[in-house]
């Protein structure tokens, strides 16, 4: 799993301040920059955490990419709806270096891994010989409507691999590109760095948050799961009961170099 802040918006704390104070103060749009120190800034966004006041934080966005991830991972992912996705097709790109991804408790057993490999072996022999048949057929469907040689084949290759992605397994590795605005991420974060969120989808929200702090320390520093976030957790009967941990754990993680 690799993620990286591919961009974001510049100075995202100035402008959240920026927001904050045509709410808060009599300014005109013109002035409303001027005499924003960065204990102003600082000042600004703490009342509004104090608030619970988020709609300005909505004004500033990340954009992430993301890969060596699993096909099961993009479906969790893609429920956080306010959001942009792009995302790498399987229907447009043939697989020919197949990769997946061996959840830690699958690698860790002899036996389980034995049996996880040789159905990824199974799933891509699969592919190709399914995209093999699909592709001829197509290519003399094509060839008898009139195309060229070349198209045709183009065209075959195109057509049969968007059938044949349907044998791939949810441990296929995908790669997409992420864009939410910062009141999304907080959201984002108090879900999926939850010690009850999938491990998958927790060490990518661990990692995008650890690249926030790194950009907009001060929005950032509450960011988390309920029991960072809110100072409690929010899981009733089913929380993890490491409460303590969890706040230790994303304190370091957010004063990562």
């Amino acid at each position: 799993m690799k993620v990286t802040l591919i961009t974001h918006t510049p100075d995202p704390e100035k402008i959240i301040a920026t927001a904050a104070k045509l709410c808060y103060a009599n300014s005109d749009i013109d002035t409303l920059m001027d005499g924003l120190t960065d204990d102003k800034i600082h000042s600004f966004i703490e009342m509004l955490a104090s608030l619970g006041h988020e709609s300005p934080i909505e004004h500033i966005s990340f954009t992430f990419g993301i890969e060596g991830v699993s096909r099961s991972f993009l479906a969790e992912m893609t429920r956080h709806r306010i959001a942009s996705f792009s995302v790498q097709s399987q229907r447009y790109v043939e697989v020919t270096n197949f990769q997946f991804v061996t959840p830690p408790e699958i690698s860790s057993d002899e036996t389980a891994l034995k049996i996880f490999n040789q159905q990824m072996d199974s799933a891509i022999d699969s592919y190709n010989k399914l995209a093999d048949i699909l592709k001829k057929k197509h290519f003399e469907t094509f060839i008898s409507e009139g195309c060229d040689e070349k198209t045709a084949k183009h065209k075959a290759q195109k057509k049969a691999i968007e059938d044949a992605r349907f044998v791939l397994p949810n441990a296929a590795n995908t790669k997409m590109v992420v864009t939410m605005n910062a009141r999304s991420l907080y959201n984002f974060f108090k879900q999926r760095c939850c010690n009850r969120a999938q491990w998958e989808i927790r060490s990518v929200a661990a990692e995008m948050l650890r690249l926030c702090c790194q950009v907009a320390p001060t929005l950032f520093k509450n960011a988390g799961p309920a029991c960072v976030k809110d100072g409690k957790c929010c899981e009733g009967k089913m929380t993890c009961g490491k409460i303590n941990e969890v706040r230790r754990y994303y304190e370091e993680l957010k004063n990562a170099e």
